[in-house]
């Protein structure tokens, strides 16, 4: 049998200000929320946490290793030796748009270990 909301909100009524408290921080842990952020962002907040399922990797810096993050961009993105460079020296710049979080982390690891700075966005 489904309890509805008229129920638990008459439930919540009879609770007292300790007992709802208590309410509120098992909510919070159990559903890894915060009460208060969700009260002061409002509906918003509540559409943008939605799991993102896309993601970007940005090349912030090349780093020390400039012709080993060169190689890697190369081989990432198939762009020409001077495309690659020309994106290498302008940093920061996307690598990789709306790629799976599996895909992001092996970018983003492939271009840390050749020397670079790279962040997912």
């Amino acid at each position: 049998m489904a309890i509805t909301k008229e129920e638990i909100l008459d439930a919540v009524a009879g609770l007292t200000v300790m007992e709802l408290n208590d309410l509120v921080k098992a909510f919070e842990e159990k559903f890894g929320v915060s009460a208060a952020a969700v009260a002061v962002a409002g509906p918003a907040a509540a559409a943008a946490v939605e799991e993102k399922t896309e993601f970007d990797v940005v090349l912030t810096a090349a780093g020390d290793q400039k012709v080993n993050v060169i190689k890697v961009v190369r081989a990432l993105t198939g762009l020409g030796l001077k495309e690659a460079k020309d994106m290498v020296d302008g940093a920061p710049k996307t690598v990789k748009e709306a790629v799976s979080k599996a895909e992001a982390d092996d970018v983003l690891k492939q271009l840390t270990d050749a020397g670079a700075k790279a962040e997912i966005k």
